[in-house]
């Protein structure tokens, strides 16, 4: 989420449910990445959640009087049945901080942990919103002229074309409201530019977009346009979207990787570094995935954010700078008022 461009609606202090367990590196970056957030906005406050045992111990020493821990005496593993494992762990931290959040008592949540049982515990736990079959994970990507949302890349792995008809309002709610777009460009990711290309998915979902007549439906388009932000909303099914995003973020880390083996290569390897330097610095700033920190998940009745697995320490400082941000524009609220009255059932 690029926090620079989301406009809140409130200044009030916010309350973040953080799942100290969830993630390949947790609890300790989590919990010294959500602290180090804590120190540094004392209006705020955190709910740590998850084995207080473990979290002092990462902690690794005084905790600020802005973060609360919540005891969570079970933890869902990044291998583990998402479906079987919330059944079987109710305690869990992912189910305990999503009752903060249906219990009012955290205004938004930040998990690095399996992103299934995250998106099945956020459904089971607070429902989706009405006229909302499927809910979606947003990102937002990366290009010179500015960010373009991508999804759903995690939520559903076998979308139909309803589901993506509903994807795409509730992409072009989170461009209009967050990104400040006053008309979003939609279109459908697929394997041709052409209207009747992609599978049956897509194809149905063509259907009822091109008869919707309220979006600024463009038709589709391909992987390699993406970068030229020709629409401010991409949407596709899990599959495409996670692939796509994570292939973004690799060729990013790939290239700096080669040019870096090229300025330490000899005499004027470094000498082209030192010139380029400056210029380098720029464009690693605009490529750096860890400042987006986490993706919402919209179409649910509270405020979810789900970031990397591999997130470390500064990725989840950011996410949970993500997570006090959008609890304060309020984007579950919006997309509920905007779909409030509209049939949302349509079928091709």
């Amino acid at each position: 989420m690029d926090l620079s461009t989301v406009r809140t609606t409130s200044v009030d202090s916010v309350r973040v449910a953080v799942d100290a367990m969830g993630g390949d590196h947790a609890p300790l970056e989590v919990v010294q990445g959500t602290i180090a957030w804590a120190r540094k906005h004392p209006g705020d406050s955190v709910l740590l959640v998850g084995v207080p045992e473990r979290i002092n111990e990462a902690a690794g020493g005084p905790i600020p009087a802005n973060v609360e821990i919540v005891p969570a005496s079970q933890v869902v593993g990044m291998d583990e049945a998402p479906a079987l494992a919330l059944k079987a762990k109710k305690d869990s931290s992912i189910m305990v901080a999503m009752d903060l959040i249906k219990q009012g008592r955290a205004d938004a949540l930040v998990t690095a942990g399996h992103s299934g049982a995250g998106m099945a515990a956020a459904v089971l736990r607070l429902g989706r919103l009405p006229g909302v079959d499927r809910p979606a994970l947003a990102v937002q990507m990366v290009t010179e002229t500015g960010p373009f949302v991508l999804l759903d890349i995690g939520a559903n792995l076998d979308s139909t074309g309803q589901n993506l008809y509903q994807f795409a309002h509730m992409g072009s709610l989170y461009a209009e409201r967050v990104l400040g777009v006053p008309k979003p460009r939609i279109a459908l990711l697929s394997i041709g530019e052409e209207k009747g290309k992609g599978d049956q998915a897509v194809q149905q979902a063509t259907q009822l977009l091109d008869a919707d007549g309220t979006l600024n439906f463009i038709g589709n388009v391909e992987g390699r346009d993406l970068t030229k932000h020709i629409v401010d909303v991409a949407v596709c099914d899990a599959m495409v979207g996670n692939v796509t995003m994570k292939f973004f973020e690799g060729l990013a880390g790939f290239i700096f990787d080669l040019w870096r083996r090229e300025f330490e290569s000899g005499v004027r390897g470094r000498l082209a570094y030192l010139l380029m330097r400056p210029a380098i610095g720029r464009i690693r700033t605009t490529f750096d995935y860890e400042t987006m920190g986490a993706s919402p998940l919209l179409g649910v009745k509270g405020m979810v954010l789900i970031t990397h697995g591999s997130a470390k320490r500064r990725m989840v400082e950011f996410a949970v700078e993500a997570g006090a941000t959008a609890a304060r524009a309020r984007i579950p609220e919006l997309i509920a008022d905007a779909f409030r009255g509209q049939p949302r059932k349509a079928r091709a």
